[in-house]
């Protein structure tokens, strides 16, 4: 597990981390989640050693992260960082030499990959005369290459269509799937909830919210609830303890306004209600989407 504890860091005046805590556990996919300039790639370039923190620590199995660990990391940045005219098999193998591997093994690696990425026909090709969503696979398969014990990814679906976000999504649930953590940001939400077990949230250099994803929908969750009947549902209007944000015929969202004291909730009222009117297809509350936890934390 990848233990991230109250990591703060300046440059200059400019606090850009503050206590910034969390944990990457194995086998699960970690969201990273802030808007531009909250620390998020500042974060990872300190687990990584590229940057030094000025306070907190960064553990990897309860201990410190040393070189020789960090050699084991698995990391791809924002910015591509592959030589443009080097062929992409050739360089990908290479990465995998320089992380320790046997050239036997790094090409071994190097091939299997390619073809989960679906860019065998292309590894004696130049990674510049590739389109931008092939380098980024490429990209991914430089972060894989070596057989990492934790991956670190910078936006690693920013350029890829829906059919390469799911080969992508395929080899990364693959190696989460054996233990591997996880963790990457990405601005694309509704995907990071797809595929997420916990979410960390950053904004301004802290950690906002941090859990796991079912956890934190439940922590923000609303008193709001979706009723499905068979008739108008405009009769809600009517109920006290009750605010109305939509009907459309049988269908109605309200949230709970007020709290009963003792004796029967509102929701149960209102479904109570229902039943005695006829018949109810549907009743449960509204869980908030990760667009809109998002909203509220940052």
């Amino acid at each position: 597990m990848l233990t991230v504890s109250s990591v703060s860091r300046s440059f200059g005046d400019h606090q850009v981390l503050d206590g910034v805590s969390f944990d990457v556990r194995p086998g699960r996919m970690t969201g990273f989640l802030g808007a531009n300039g909250s620390g998020k790639t500042t974060t990872m370039r300190i687990v990584l050693g590229v940057l030094g923190a000025q306070a907190g620590t960064v553990t990897w199995q309860g201990r410190a992260v040393t070189q020789r660990v960090r050699q084991r990391f698995g990391y791809m940045p924002e910015e591509r960082g592959l030589y443009p005219k080097m062929k992409v098999g050739e360089q990908i193998a290479w990465l995998g030499q320089l992380h320790g591997l046997s050239a036997a093994d790094a090409q071994r690696n190097t091939d299997r990959l390619l073809e989960q990425l679906e860019l065998s026909s292309r590894a004696d090709d130049k990674l510049e005369e590739l389109s931008l969503g092939n380098q980024q696979r490429a990209q991914i398969a430089a972060a894989l290459v070596h057989d990492p014990v934790l991956l670190i990814l910078d936006e690693p679906f920013s350029g890829l269509d829906p059919i390469a976000v799911e080969t992508v999504l395929g080899v990364l649930r693959e190696r989460a799937a054996q233990g591997v953590p996880v963790l990457f940001s990405s601005h694309q939400l509704a995907l990071v909830e797809q595929l997420c077990d916990d979410l960390v949230i950053i904004s301004k250099g802290e950690i906002a919210a941090a859990g796991g994803r079912e956890e934190l929908r439940s922590r923000y969750g609303t008193t709001r609830f979706e009723l499905i009947v068979d008739s108008d549902a405009g009769w809600l209007r009517g109920q006290p303890g009750v605010h109305v944000i939509d009907v459309d015929g049988p269908r109605a969202v309200f949230d709970i306004v007020e709290v009963e004291p003792g004796g029967e909730s509102v929701d149960q009222r209102v479904l109570r209600t229902a039943l005695e009117r006829g018949a109810v297809r549907s009743f449960a509350p509204v869980v908030p989407s990760l667009d809109e936890i998002f909203k509220e934390v940052i």
